[in-house]
């Protein structure tokens, strides 16, 4: 029997069926009551959805089966580090992502027998230096590499409240960078992480990461830009994540579009620290698995997984262990290296990316409309947006319309932690000055968490 008479005498079922053998077996009840629920994003999820309603999204570009497992490596020692880096590439990981805190003088000792051909470094630097890539780009020199450096002085003022140094003269680093950056992948970034630890919803971590790299293309030379990053932190909402990832390439495409230009979009992915917990703390593998997954399956270069203990433990070999194999376990192990693109024609996902793509546009047009995001970030306004929105999420938490296992539901009294404690696990009270009110991470357990370690 060929394919092409496989399913002839079969009649295929409408919506409109579906839906009234749905309603008959409701026995009277109203299907969008019992059935249909509305996500913190305003999109209505429905029981079952079909092709008559579908409506094709935009072609993205990608190839899910060539992600990198990368891990991140906080410089505080040159030499450790190189040593880390390579019993990192030993162990499988194929892209690194160092975090300077100051600049150096020299990469030699850094990238020591670390063969750039096949691994992709990325560069976080928290501060602005074009001599530091004039040193890169001469270290480079006669080298196939894939480097990107992760610059971000508006990023920098939202988390911190302050710029690097001011708001002209990181714009005028920043430009000499881009200028300096002939021979490196790319030299800036835009952190959505942010605002998804801070408690905004989908929709305002891809309009305000919108709204936010829509300010460098306005400061910024265009033709100058070859690459923007994009570091996104993915949460447990499994379909709605995939679909978010997607959502961002597409709103990407529709804002080069505009202005007429062509620049990659490159994506980093690591789970997000707004539902982890310090008791039941195994449940954060559980977590962290589904979510580097969202990030597989929608689109990421590159995943930074992150440990199960790293918010309350000092970094360990065991921890970093565990989540390297959850990586390793997912491309080698789960086929997740084998399909370029298996959400394609998914009519959920599809409709959950169209649906955010045009509310995350349409607040991004109302962002613009209203002076753009570094005017409604000075003003206080998109702060106010996400406190208002994480607060109405933490209720929802408090109240038990939802919950995390092991801390809001199935809490083991037994469970005791103030012994394991070797980080701060809470928010850190910084009294300082600055320009403006700093966006701020917080978890979600952070209240419950501190009542259950004063009672132990």
């Amino acid at each position: 029997m060929s394919k092409s008479t496989l399913f002839e005498d079969f009649e295929s079922t409408s919506a409109k069926q579906w839906k009234q053998k749905i309603q008959f077996d409701l026995q009277g009840k109203d299907f969008n009551d019992t059935l249909v629920w509305k996500s913190h994003e305003g999109i209505d999820v429905k029981p079952f959805y079909h092709s008559e309603a579908y409506s094709k999204s935009p072609k993205i570009e990608y190839n899910s089966s060539d992600w990198k497992i990368g891990h991140s490596i906080y410089v505080s020692c040159v030499e450790k580090s190189n040593t880390h880096a390579l019993e990192l590439i030993e162990n499988g990981v194929n892209s690194l992502y160092f975090i300077l805190p100051i600049e150096l003088s020299s990469l030699d000792a850094l990238l020591k027998n670390i063969d750039l051909s096949c691994i992709t470094i990325y560069f976080e630097t928290l501060f602005l230096s074009e001599n530091f890539i004039t040193n890169i780009q001469q270290y480079l020199a006669h080298k196939n590499s894939k480097i990107y450096i992760l610059n971000d002085p508006i990023g920098h003022l939202a988390k911190s409240g302050n710029w690097i140094g001011s708001l002209k003269t990181d714009i005028e680093n920043l430009k000499k960078i881009l200028i300096s950056a002939k021979d490196l992948k790319g030299v800036l970034s835009v952190d959505l992480g942010l605002f998804q630890n801070a408690g905004s919803s989908m929709v305002q971590q891809l309009a305000y990461a919108l709204a936010h790299v829509n300010e460098y293309l306005n400061l910024c030379d265009n033709k100058l830009i070859k690459v923007i990053v994009f570091k996104v932190s993915v949460g447990s909402n499994y379909f709605f994540e995939i679909a978010k990832l997607q959502a961002l390439r597409i709103l990407w495409q529709s804002l080069t579009k505009e202005y007429g230009i062509s620049i990659d979009c490159h994506i980093i992915s690591q789970p997000t620290r707004r539902n982890k917990t310090i008791y039941d703390y195994n449940t954060n593998m559980l977590r962290t698995t589904t979510e580097c997954m969202s990030a597989i399956l929608g689109s990421s270069d590159t995943i930074l997984n992150m440990p199960y203990d790293h918010i309350y433990h000092k970094d360990n070999e065991f921890g970093d262990r565990i989540s390297r194999n959850q990586l390793l376990i997912l491309k080698n192990e789960s086929y997740f290296d084998v399909v370029s693109n298996p959400t394609e024609g998914v009519y959920y996902i599809e409709t959950l990316t169209q649906g955010l793509a045009q509310k995350s546009l349409d607040l991004f047009k109302d962002i613009e409309k209203q002076g753009g995001y570094l005017k409604l970030l000075k003003e206080g306004v998109i702060q106010k947006k996400i406190k208002a929105h994480a607060l109405k999420e933490q209720q929802s938490y408090d109240q038990g319309n939802e919950g995390l296992l092991g801390t809001h539901f199935q809490q083991n009294p037994s469970d005791k932690m103030k012994s394991e404690l070797e980080l701060f696990p809470f928010i850190k009270q910084q009294v300082r000055k600055t320009l403006i009110e700093p966006i701020i991470p917080r978890r979600i357990a952070e209240e419950l968490e501190q009542k259950r370690l004063k009672d132990e």
